[in-house]
């Protein structure tokens, strides 16, 4: 005992000494259509401090999918979250018993000795009463402060490390970007000192309903949404539910949209004080020079492009590209990284700061720890996979009864953001030689969409049957790979890697028309 006494001093000095980690995740923030502008101090107390990845991206644009791969480093297939319902597995018993008890929060926590803390939304059905209320508390937290179900800035109800708490509707002490401000200087007052601490701190700006706080609500007057090349005109050659969409767009849907886009940048400057209260704080506290500060999104976001008046949900770059910050110890000031890089990284990089190893886990993502410290010769990914399941009412969307049955989100005006068909996956490739996409819908057409971004970055011209048909079979044949695969088999060369290999005689076997319909078996 004594000999014990004699070593824990010492061993709490080493762990104090390990990096903390502080994860910051917006909802529904786009990096391609100028999301983050508004955050002046962000940009410079991350950006500007440390590196921003600009191919960052989610494998899945909708919240509870990506979330779920934040958590656990996986691409859906594996994790099997594909919507944001109880049915999709969102925050359901299912993924209570199978991926909760794994996310990289967990291990933090019971392998590693960190203190966790997290405040505000974790999955979009979380504290639903089919799925255990607000009374459960996922392993792997040591202070919990979670919304109940989906994103809003008053009138909600808070999990406080299992108990409810409701909030109104006053600004000073409900309006959640705030309260979770306050959450986390709190924590980082009152914590355990001889621990090192992980922090994932989850907005609801700029997700709507876009209520920003009180002494915002006059800025931006004069911004509108990006009138880009791929806005308000018509997705020919797309999948059909694109090419439904009608264009020109009414002057009341391009008002709507406009109206968003300015609401939303007013809900970021909340978002922005927070930063800068906690960047404050570390350093007031000594402790900045020590933390990693992460700052990404769940998911892109469009406001008119292709006629589609605003959602995420679909394959284009707006909606699955997202802003990705970086600051910490070993990071040099003002850089920019152009590799490719996707949120199931975050958790493996997390992990590997904290000194787990790595082959002790499942996660199909990769370390960006190498990519941080800016290690030579980094051999890294040239392709990832994106997939997504589409919703739809099995009966006609009260909105428009004429469309009939298996479309859902539909404006007033009948345009509708998706459809159980809307059920795709991609291979993204971002090679030396190659900057492209290659798309498969699980249709009855089994519709194609494949885009050179050199040459089109606004995904306007699909050439599925301009393309050289080689390289459609190469891709054709990786997204089945993709589609299979787990783990270590996830960060396999892509097609135009050097150590690719490829045998079309596998394209037909039952094996790869299995992978290719992922969603019929997801579940």
């Amino acid at each position: 005992l004594a000999a014990l006494l004699l070593l824990s001093p010492a061993r709490a000095v080493r762990q104090a000494r390990r990096p903390n980690v502080v994860l910051i995740l917006t909802d529904d923030q786009d990096v391609c259509l100028g999301g983050m502008t508004p955050l002046k101090k962000t940009n410079a107390l991350i950006a500007q401090m440390g590196i921003t990845f600009v191919n960052a991206y989610v494998p899945s644009a909708l919240c509870c999918p990506s979330r779920a791969s934040i958590l656990t480093g996986k691409y859906p297939h594996n994790h099997h979250v594909v919507n944001n319902t109880l049915e999709g597995n969102c925050s359901s018993k299912l993924w209570q018993k199978i991926q909760e008890p794994y996310t990289f929060p967990a291990l933090l926590k019971a392998m590693c000795g960190y203190q966790t803390f997290f405040a505000g939304k974790y999955l979009n059905e979380y504290g639903a009463e089919d799925a255990g209320g607000v009374g459960h508390v996922p392993p792997g937290w040591s202070f919990w402060y979670a919304l109940e179900k989906n994103s809003k800035y008053y009138n909600y109800t808070l999990s406080v490390n299992g108990k409810a708490r409701r909030h109104g509707e006053n600004y000073s002490v409900d309006y959640l970007t705030d309260v979770l401000a306050n959450m986390s200087l709190d924590f980082l007052e009152y914590k355990s000192n001889f621990e090192p601490f992980f922090m994932m701190i989850a907005t609801p700006a700029p997700h709507s309903p876009w209520t920003p706080a009180p002494q915002y609500t006059k800025s931006f007057q004069n911004v509108s949404a990006p009138r880009n090349s791929n806005f308000n005109i018509h997705g020919k050659n797309k999948h059909w539910l694109i090419r439904q969409a009608k264009t020109p767009m009414s002057n009341s849907s391009i008002q709507f949209l406009d109206d968003a886009y300015r609401k939303r940048w007013q809900t970021l400057l909340s978002v922005d004080d927070l930063i800068e209260k906690l960047v404050k704080k570390l350093e007031m506290n000594g402790e900045l020079d020590n933390t990693y500060i992460f700052y990404t999104s769940d998911n892109g976001y469009h406001t008119g492009q292709f006629s589609l008046p605003i959602d995420k949900r679909q394959l284009y770059e707006f909606d699955i590209k997202v802003p990705l910050l970086v600051r910490g110890p070993g990071i040099k000031p003002n850089q920019t990284n152009k590799m490719l890089v996707a949120n199931i990284d975050l958790g493996p990089t997390i992990l590997d700061i904290a000194g787990y190893d790595l082959n002790k886990t499942q996660m199909d993502g990769m370390s960006l720890l190498p990519l941080l410290r800016g290690d030579k010769n980094v051999t890294w990914r040239s392709d990832f996979l994106v997939e997504y399941q589409g919703e739809g009412y099995n009966g006609s969307d009260p909105t428009c009864p004429g469309l009939g049955p298996g479309v859902t989100h539909c404006f007033p005006d009948c345009v509708c953001e998706d459809s159980y068909n809307n059920t795709y996956a991609c291979v993204r490739t971002l090679s030396a030689s190659w900057d492209l996409q290659y798309c498969e819908f699980d249709d009855r057409e089994v519709f194609v969409e494949v885009y050179n971004l050199t040459a089109d970055p606004h995904q306007i011209n699909n050439i599925a049957k301009t393309i050289d048909q080689e390289i459609l079979e190469k891709m054709n044949y990786r997204l089945m790979m993709l589609q299979s695969c787990s783990g270590a088999t996830c960060r396999t060369p892509g097609v135009f890697d050097p150590g690719y290999r490829f045998d079309p005689r596998l394209m037909f076997s039952n094996h790869g028309l299995r992978a290719r319909r992922f969603s019929a078996q997801i579940l």
